[in-house]
């Protein structure tokens, strides 16, 4: 099933990556501070699907950052550009295939918790899913994992403490909570963020969570962040893309140096 995709990488040179990274809307630029860097297109990578999104540049990159070998995903996939979710979640399993033992997922969020601003980041300490689907349905791929996965610790608790510790190291404020997966691409309704913020959601976005329970049934150990880019629906007038990626781009700095320190502690 993978063998095309891990012969054709492992040829372009990406042997033994230790972390993989999946950047979100407006993150990206992470992958340019990568040294030794072996750049690859997806529309090159056998089998990989394609980023449709503005703000994802759709290229693998491997290589050196803050001491580990990477292999980050600069641009993800999302189940509302029509992809199945065995698709979104193909580039985790080869992460798997190629020996990552640690994932940390990033994207781009809207604040449920009123404590929160744009521009702060999250660590995510638990997820809803709100999709209505999963991306382990069908068969099991049992050379990954278990039928049945454990999601008690789904956002690994030891990544959680070196989080902070890499982020007091820089004075860099943590939020904390719980990430809310719904489909887009619409924005939700006012209605459904009272709700999500009843049944306890922090934050609300449209990726990260089929990408997490995948590494985590791949036994792959994940650590989750949000960049909170705006207020949920009904909490400011109005949302748009636009203003996700400018405060993504404010944030960078604080967030490039938040997965430096944390890379290395891992």
């Amino acid at each position: 099933m993978f063998t095309e995709t891990i012969q054709y990488l492992q040829d372009q040179g990406l042997t033994h990556p230790q972390v993989g990274l999946i950047l979100g809307s407006g993150l990206g630029e992470l992958a340019e501070d990568v040294e030794n860097a072996i750049r690859i297109p997806y529309e090159n990578i056998p089998n990989f699907p394609v980023s449709t999104v503005a703000g994802h540049a759709g290229q693998l990159v491997y290589g050196d950052l803050a001491g580990k070998k990477v292999l980050i995903l600069q641009g993800r996939f999302h189940y509302y550009e029509g992809y199945d979710l065995n698709t979104v979640t193909y580039p985790v399993r080869i992460f798997k295939e190629l020996g990552v033992e640690t994932v940390i997922v990033t994207n781009a969020a809207g604040g449920i918790n009123t404590s929160f601003q744009p521009g702060d980041l999250m660590i995510i300490t638990d997820h809803i899913n709100l999709a209505g689907n999963n991306p382990l349905i069908g068969a099991n791929l049992d050379a990954h994992g278990p039928r049945f996965v454990d999601l008690t610790e789904t956002y690994s608790l030891r990544g959680q403490a070196i989080l902070r510790q890499a982020a007091a190291k820089e004075g860099i404020h943590l939020q904390q909570g719980v990430y809310t997966w719904v489909t887009g691409p619409s924005y939700e309704t006012p209605a459904e963020i009272r709700y999500m913020r009843t049944i306890g959601g922090d934050a609300v976005g449209m990726s990260t969570v089929p990408e997490a329970i995948v590494a985590k049934h791949c036994g792959m150990e994940v650590l989750g962040i949000s960049c909170i880019t705006n207020l949920a629906s009904g909490m400011q007038s109005s949302l748009n893309h636009e203003e996700v990626m400018e405060i993504s781009a404010k944030v960078k700095p604080r967030f490039k140096n938040l997965i430096k320190n944390t890379l290395a502690l891992l």
